[in-house]
């Protein structure tokens, strides 16, 4: 059985979060800097391997001071743990699982994919899109910091929602 490989197409695919602030609104935010492969025996990537590595310095919420703090130790350490990685173990077609690794701490985590399907761009590269989705909780990967308003409100929600547009190019 032969394997196909895919990297990720960068300008074509994002990896974004949201979180609550201050339990009243919602913040979002981006990484810039990012790498991918998939690897498949099958058209429809079924027990596909995903491989995923993030740059922790590349977090963007346009907000230039909340950056650095969100690159500190308070959350991830970027100079430390400069890497978040994402290495799947099963995807049957609509679920993946897989191990997700945010400082030292490597969690199971299970994400929603929607295959969009597959295309040839006009210069002739095939091409694959995927739209996927989770919630983690921030603090079971050490990411701990937050703070309580006058009101009694917490600053940072705990749960995080990931939502993940990815285009992939066959090699």
């Amino acid at each position: 059985m032969s394997t196909t490989k895919w990297v990720i197409d960068p300008t074509h695919s994002e990896i974004g979060f949201k979180v609550k602030h201050m339990m009243i609104s919602t913040v979002k935010g981006h990484f810039e800097q990012f790498d991918a492969t998939l690897e498949t025996t099958n058209e429809n990537f079924v027990n596909a391997d995903v491989e995923v590595k993030i740059s922790t310095d590349s977090i963007h919420t346009k907000n230039k001071d909340r950056d650095q703090h969100l690159k500190s130790d308070d959350f991830f350490n970027a100079e430390k743990f400069p890497n978040i990685i994402f290495k799947s173990k099963s995807f049957d077609g609509n679920q993946m699982i897989g191990d997700l690794t945010i400082r030292d701490v490597t969690k199971e985590v299970k994400l929603d994919v929607d295959y969009n399907g597959t295309a040839v761009d006009p210069y002739g590269n095939t091409k694959a899109g995927f739209e996927i989705t989770g919630t983690l909780n921030r603090k079971e990967f050490g990411l701990q910091w937050n703070a309580i308003t006058e009101a009694g409100n917490i600053v940072v929600a705990d749960q995080i929602k990931m939502t993940i547009d990815a285009q992939f190019v066959k090699q």
